[in-house]
């Protein structure tokens, strides 16, 4: 199946130059100038990646990419002329996938989708089950005592990684090898965040969680039994 990739940014001439890029390595590119047109599309169909740019004229663009990583479902990339680390922090903390400041080459942003679809692609074993929670990651919901919620791919990835490894300590250097970010204090933050958010998804005490254990100066332990289908 044809990968979609939704690209919303308000320069005409990005928007062209990433939409050309995208079809000759045979993707179906869509283009949004506008926040609010971009969301209406994905009410009817969810891409597989969005490309999405922070300076956009009707919405913050931060504010674009944390309704999609709460929503779930597609991989988030974001392309912007904010080139300050604490500009790719936020937009990491807030759901993104990947961070690329402009200018840019097109054949980089290829490979960047690619990436990120080859680790989108349906796993071979896609739900999970621990305690009393069912892990989804066809259609990225966690499912327990307190009803259904959607849990972003940056999530999904974290959570996935430890459910293929419980009750064995991963070191942070295994993680970031395992999710392919490059060793940077942003990455540290955002995979923190990461985990802080699934913590409270799984009504974790921060304090004292049951399930993801921080060993300090080591990295984390999954501690639940699980059971895959």
């Amino acid at each position: 199946m044809t990968a979609r990739i939704a690209i919303l940014d308000d320069d005409p001439v990005i928007r062209d130059l990433l939409s050309d890029a995208i079809k000759a390595a045979g993707m179906e590119p869509a283009t949004y100038a506008r926040a609010d047109t971009f969301e209406a599309a994905l009410r009817q169909q969810t891409p597989d990646v969005c490309l999405v740019d922070l300076g956009l004229p009707d919405r913050d663009g931060l504010a674009v990419v944390s309704r999609l990583a709460l929503e779930g479902g597609a991989a988030i990339i974001i392309i912007s002329g904010r080139g300050q680390v604490q500009d790719r922090i936020t937009g990491l903390e807030l759901g993104a996938d990947d961070y690329v400041v402009k200018p840019f080459e097109p054949a980089e942003i290829v490979a960047r989708i690619r990436a990120r679809l080859r680790k989108a692609a349906p796993p071979q074993r896609a739900r999970a089950t621990f305690g009393p929670f069912t892990a989804d990651f066809d259609r990225f919901t966690l499912t327990g005592p307190d009803g259904e919620q959607t849990f972003s791919q940056a999530e999904a990835e974290i959570l996935r990684l430890f459910l293929d490894r419980p009750r064995r300590l991963l070191s942070r250097t295994e993680m970031q090898e395992a999710l392919g970010g490059a060793a940077s204090d942003s990455f540290d933050r955002a995979m923190d965040v990461r985990i802080s958010r699934l913590r409270a998804k799984l009504g974790e005490d921060p304090k004292d969680p049951a399930l993801i254990k921080t060993i300090y100066g080591a990295g984390y332990i999954f501690l639940g039994d699980v059971a895959w289908s």
